[in-house]
């Protein structure tokens, strides 16, 4: 191949960094430029202030305000309401439901961590290997808030023991947050925050304290929150969503 074909090859693969942005989703060309001009965007780590900036959006790592823009045109990041009795895999030998019947996209994709079968709530699903690794990792200590429904009546101290943490058949555990949600009767509603994934985690420290849960939902993970997706439902996560979990594992 001669010189003169991979300067055009090279210059095929860069784009005008404002069009990269309004292509992400960022906004219109002209509020990017906005932005490039206000010196709120960096391209590996370096603010950049000229408008006619070109990047590979496939290499290029940029943030806007401190918060990454996936530029990847082939990445996915989608967040699923999983209901209650489907397995959190892509398929199932035993032929029960699975996250597969719920996904109607193309692409290939990767649950991040996973539900127990009787739990429902929220499950990310990317072809975002580096973020996706992150997220499950625990040494990035990503939260995870549950809502848990359990029988009273609720101790006063009882967040503040579940804070405090109690030692569970495989090490200790404890919660970052503990409120409570609703009551009506005997039947109360707790929110639960937590930052490691063990299995049946939630409802072990919960039965450990004396309060078995009756039924479960994951409300959020990290930054994103479920809010009103029915159980079943699936959507894309904004731009916005996105640069905050990669925020969250500091990327």
């Amino acid at each position: 191949m001669s010189d003169n074909q991979g300067r055009a090859d090279e210059d095929v693969q860069e784009v005008r960094l404002q069009k990269v942005l309004a292509d992400a989703g960022i906004g219109s060309r002209r509020h990017c430029e906005e932005l490039i001009g206000e010196g709120r965007v960096t391209v590996d780590g370096k603010k950049v202030f000229r408008f006619g900036e070109r990047v590979d959006p496939r290499r290029a790592v940029i943030h806007v305000d401190g918060r990454r823009v996936e530029t990847r045109a082939e990445m996915r990041y989608y967040m699923i309401n999983k209901p209650r009795g489907v397995v959190s895999t892509m398929a199932d030998e035993r032929g029960r439901k699975s996250l597969a019947d719920y996904v109607e996209v193309p692409e290939r994709l990767f649950h991040v961590g996973r539900l127990d079968t009787d739990t429902e709530g929220l499950i990310l699903l990317t072809n975002d290997g580096e973020l996706s690794h992150r997220l499950m990792h625990p040494s990035f200590g990503v939260d995870k808030t549950y809502l848990a429904e359990i029988h009273g009546p609720i101790p006063r101290d009882l967040g503040r023991r579940l804070r405090r943490g109690v030692e569970l058949d495989d090490g200790f555990a404890q919660a970052d947050g503990f409120r409570i949600f609703d009551q009506v009767g005997r039947r109360v509603l707790v929110e639960i925050t937590l930052h490691e994934g063990r299995k049946h985690i939630v409802r072990r420290l919960l039965k450990e304290v004396g309060f078995p849960v009756q039924q479960l939902a994951r409300v959020q993970f990290g930054p994103v929150k479920l809010g009103q997706l029915k159980p079943g439902g699936m959507r894309t996560l904004t731009v916005r969503e996105v640069g905050e979990l990669y925020k969250a594992v500091g990327l």
